[in-house]
């Protein structure tokens, strides 16, 4: 979710004002998503990478997630199942408690699932997961791509389809390296803050133009 800060610099505003608009725009493109009948959707909403970022606006970052996640009864009654992703010990305990309460209260919904990626990297998932293939003492000869996937904090959700880079970013920023090896892209200069209906219903057209050969001829 590329440009929150960006959003804001351009109207003279600190850029924690440029992620509370980012917030709100999460919220439209997931009623969206759930809308559409798409099944699945994850968001990037803080990398592994971000914690180098200035601290008062790192803080502001950790209080506006927690304030989120006291919406959680929207989210549910909406029949949408929320996933937390990434290393998840790096947020406050009372943080933390709330993004299990939340996964736990809406586990059994069988709606849209929501998939938010905080304080989360690619590698540092598949590292992750090595540890817990070693301290388990898995059967390395028995070990495939299905198998291996069980070990990821995405575990139990499909590989991805689409990625879409908002703000005019051209990279994969370290985002579901292994989830991603045949994902297609979009990309926008649209920043996050003004991603809105429009701009995804336009990606998932440019998307479904697009002939998917995983590798074949």
């Amino acid at each position: 979710m590329d440009g929150n800060g960006r959003w804001a610099k351009k109207r003279g505003l600190p850029r924690k004002f440029g992620h509370r608009e980012g917030a709100k725009a999460f919220k439209k493109i997931a009623d969206h998503c759930m809308k559409l009948g798409i099944p699945y959707a994850t968001f990037y909403a803080f990398s592994t990478e971000n914690q180098k970022r200035p601290k008062d606006e790192v803080e502001a970052l950790l209080r506006l997630f927690d304030e989120y996640l006291d919406d959680i009864r929207e989210m549910d009654a909406k029949n949408v199942r929320l996933k937390f992703i990434g290393d998840l010990s790096f947020f406050p305990d009372s943080t933390h408690k709330k993004m299990l309460e939340a996964e736990e209260a809406t586990g059994n919904n069988t709606g849209f699932t929501c998939s938010l990626a905080l304080n989360y990297g690619g590698r540092d998932e598949i590292l992750h997961a090595v540890k817990r293939l070693v301290t388990e003492g898995c059967n390395l000869s028995a070990l495939n791509e299905e198998s291996f996937a069980e070990y990821l904090y995405t575990k139990g959700l499909p590989d991805v389809d689409l990625i879409i880079r908002t703000a005019g970013e051209r990279r994969l920023s370290n985002f579901l390296i292994w989830q991603a090896a045949y994902a297609e892209y979009v990309y926008t200069d649209t920043l996050f803050p003004d991603f809105g209906k429009r701009e995804l219903d336009k990606a998932l057209a440019e998307f479904g133009e697009r002939n998917r050969r995983f590798g074949g001829v």
